[in-house]
């Protein structure tokens, strides 16, 4: 049964604004979980003890342990040859800009700044080590959940536009802003 509110809009509005909450909420929360493990990096302290709180980031010395493992394991050759050959043995410069990579990413959701490119950059990358180690069943649903499909999500949906920044930006840009 539709009330007055519903006919005129009002239920719309309501269910537009959950939207809005919903998708702020995501944005804000993936962008702490980049933006902390790009701090993890920056001060290479990965384990934490609040008193009420304990939990682990992904340090660079971790992070080159992922894609050790994950290029040593995989089927997908060329991938592996990549991070062997290329990323790995110049590990300072990719690690700094993975460092710096995760910064922004955390930045950008947090603030809702270029929030479809910050989700674009995330998903570049966590999905080559996702597809390396897809072939194990370990991370089948775990990078796909925690990660994949919320940035996949927030490059979609301009989620920043209404939340954050983005939306300023748009509005100064005459809505040509493209994130």
């Amino acid at each position: 049964m539709s009330t007055s509110a519903d006919r005129e809009g009002g239920g719309v509005a309501a269910s537009s604004r959950v939207f809005v909450l919903a998708f702020t909420a995501l944005r804000i929360f993936t962008g702490l979980v980049w933006l902390s493990n790009g701090l993890a990096k920056l001060t290479d302290k990965a384990t934490y003890d609040w008193g009420f709180i304990s939990f682990n980031l992904i340090t660079r010395g971790v992070a080159r342990s992922i894609a050790e493992g994950a290029s040593a394991k995989t089927p997908t050759a060329a991938l592996g040859d990549f991070y062997q050959h290329v990323v790995l043995p110049h590990w300072g410069i990719f690690g700094a800009f993975l460092t710096v990579a995760e910064l922004a990413i955390g930045l950008g959701l947090v603030l809702g700044i270029a929030t479809r490119l910050a989700a674009v950059g995330g998903l570049l990358l966590i999905g080559p080590i996702w597809v390396m180690l897809l072939h194990t069943n370990l991370y089948l649903w775990q990078y796909p959940a925690e990660d994949l499909f919320p940035l996949l999500l927030l490059a979609i949906v301009p989620a920043g536009r209404l939340g954050g920044l983005d939306g300023r930006l748009s509005r100064h840009f005459g809505y040509r802003w493209p994130f």
